[in-house]
């Protein structure tokens, strides 16, 4: 049977920003305390006291937390070269058998020049395309008779280069992405390769999105 500890600690850390706030001491124990009472009653099936909730809160031991965002700040301070692009589209189509030779034919257009921009994910029920103003037109031809589900134009991307060290260690992501969160900046795609992240946002939003992750780095 769960304890009253178990229960908090699972409900807290399951949204991280709150987590941190307590580590800053940013969020009233009590104000918290009595959010979360109903939820940690309904999973103990059991009346709990506010101020049981209060003292789990004031447990909770922000050492794993700590040490985690220690060893992320490392990594952050250690971010290679960021690339940034501008006039970049963004096309998703519904898979169909003839998806497949459609992309080689877009694969091979986009390998003429060093001008061009083209990423491909390919996904169970969709794929998405994300290429530079300049080869749009190429896409509604080649892809004239596949079902386009979503469409952006007017993007931007910001191309981070990982260090090696990113596949061993959690929540290098989350530490990137929480900074554009917080500033509110909606994410249109994130592509990633094994030492590469790239995230698509709206133009208008490029130049904020460069300055906190460049802050990012120097901080």
């Amino acid at each position: 049977m769960k304890t009253i500890q178990e229960v908090v600690e699972s409900t807290i850390r399951k949204t991280p920003f709150i987590e941190e706030a307590l580590n800053e001491k940013l969020i009233n124990v009590s104000s918290l305390a009595r959010i979360i009472l109903p939820e940690v009653s309904e999973k103990l099936n059991k009346e709990v006291k506010v101020g049981a909730v209060m003292m789990a809160i004031n447990r909770l031991s922000p050492a794993s937390e700590l040490r985690i965002r220690k060893n992320i700040k490392k990594l952050a301070l250690d971010l290679g070269d960021v690339i940034v692009r501008s006039d970049l589209c963004d096309f998703t189509f519904k898979n169909t058998p003839a998806l497949l030779k459609e992309i080689a034919k877009i694969l091979n257009k986009s390998s003429e020049s060093s001008d061009y921009f083209l990423t491909v994910s390919q996904g169970i029920f969709e794929t998405n395309i994300v290429i530079s103003k300049n080869l749009r037109p190429f896409v509604e031809e080649i892809f004239e008779n596949e079902m386009l589900t979503h469409s952006m134009l007017d993007l931007a991307s910001i191309t981070i280069k990982l260090p090696k060290e990113n596949q061993a260690q959690s929540g290098i992501y989350y530490f990137i992405l929480k900074q554009l969160a917080w500033a509110d900046i909606p994410l249109q795609e994130i592509i990633s390769t094994t030492n590469e992240m790239t995230i698509v946002v709206k133009e208008s939003d490029i130049n904020q999105t460069f300055a906190i992750l460049m802050d990012m780095k120097l901080s």
